[in-house]
This record gives C-alpha cells, structure tokens and sequence, in this order.
C-alpha cells in the first residue's frame, strides 16, 4: 500500500510538472491543456485553477455515468493544478527554439511516464478518463470513438478560446499511445501472492 500511495502522488506530480513544461515551451500543448490554457485566458485564472475547476466539473458528470470516484480520482483533480502553478512560478521560458524543442520532448516523455505510475497505482481513473469510460459502459459506444470525440471537442473550444495549439500537440497525439503503452507495465502492481506454506515433512506419508 505505501509502495502505491507514493507511485501514485509521485506520478500526479510529474504529470503537473510535465503540463508545466508544456506551457513554457510555448509549442502547443494536448488537447485537454489547450481546453485550460483558452478557458484561463476567458476567465484570467491560472492554468492550474483551471485545471482543478474543471476536474471538478467532469466529475459531475459521472454523477449520471453512475461512476464511482477513487482516492486517485480525488487527487488527481487537486494535485495535477497545483503543481502545475507551483512548477510555473520557478520554470521560465526558453529563449531559443532547440530548446524549446528539448522541453516538448522532455513534457511528453514525462507525461508518459507520469502516467504509467499514477495509472499502475490502481487508485481509480483520473476525472476525464472516467469520463470516457463511463459513457463506454452506460451507451457500449468503442472506446476509441469515445477518446476522439472529447479531445477534439475540448481541442477545438480551447482553440477558439485562445489556446495554444502548435506541433507540440500533434507530437503529443502521434506519441503518448506508444509512449504509455511502453510505461505501463513498469509500474503495474500485481496483487500481493500468498506464500506457499510447505506441508510439514512429519504428515507425510
């Protein structure tokens, strides 16, 4: 248990760390970041209070979903913005563009990784991917389509609202798959296998 609790609120930070990362290298960042970076350009808030309003948000809608949040759920709508605003306080902006080059693939790979850990913990799906696999039990619709259908619907929003939309975000739609495929399995934790308890040789016959 505390292996996990620590792989989950250390991939929780990454990933805000890595969303962080996004943002000062000012080359588009993913779908659901853009959706953030337009809505705080709207309402003037931090990416990171965005980022918690908006967890809280989806998480009404699981309401409907019949969902059921888990420790994970919850920290990861309060950790992700947080850390995110926290890491934005100390990161500056590149001044040139190979390296902010080097800071988009550094976001993704953490990204992937962040992922893989908090993911492997098994603490319950973070808001947004409840989200999609909530509609995929309630209406059977592929889970793919599902996906597709909401980070172009928040891409675009957060386009019109004046999000940053670059090759960043086409690197990160053509690479966190694989990316996240590869992480995974370093950070599944298996269930606890119960010790064989060797019979005592005196019963045998």
């Amino acid at each position: 248990m505390l292996r996990r609790l620590v792989q989950l609120y250390v991939g929780l930070s990454l990933y805000g760390v890595s969303t962080a990362m996004f943002v000062r290298a000012s080359l588009g960042a993913d779908p659901w970041n853009v959706f953030h970076l337009g809505v705080g350009k709207v309402v003037s808030l931090d990416i990171g209070t965005v980022m918690i309003l908006t967890g809280v948000v989806v998480l009404l809608f699981w309401i409907p979903l019949r969902q059921r949040p888990g420790l994970g759920t919850v920290s990861n709508v309060m950790v992700l913005g947080l850390v995110a605003d926290a890491t934005l306080s100390v990161l500056g902006t590149p001044d040139s563009l190979w390296l902010k080059v080097l800071l988009l693939a550094a976001a993704v790979l953490l990204n992937a990784l962040a992922t893989g850990m908090y993911i492997g913990a098994g603490f319950g799906a973070g808001p947004r991917d409840g989200l999609m696999t909530g509609i995929h039990a309630r209406t059977g619709w592929p889970v793919r389509v599902i996906r597709t259908t909401i980070e172009v619907t928040v891409l675009i929003i957060g386009f019109l609202l004046g999000g940053s939309v670059g090759i960043g975000t086409l690197v990160y739609a053509l690479a966190i798959g694989p990316l996240i495929q590869m992480c995974l399995p370093w950070f599944r934790i298996s269930p606890a296998v119960a010790p064989v308890v060797e019979k005592d040789k005196a019963l045998t016959p």
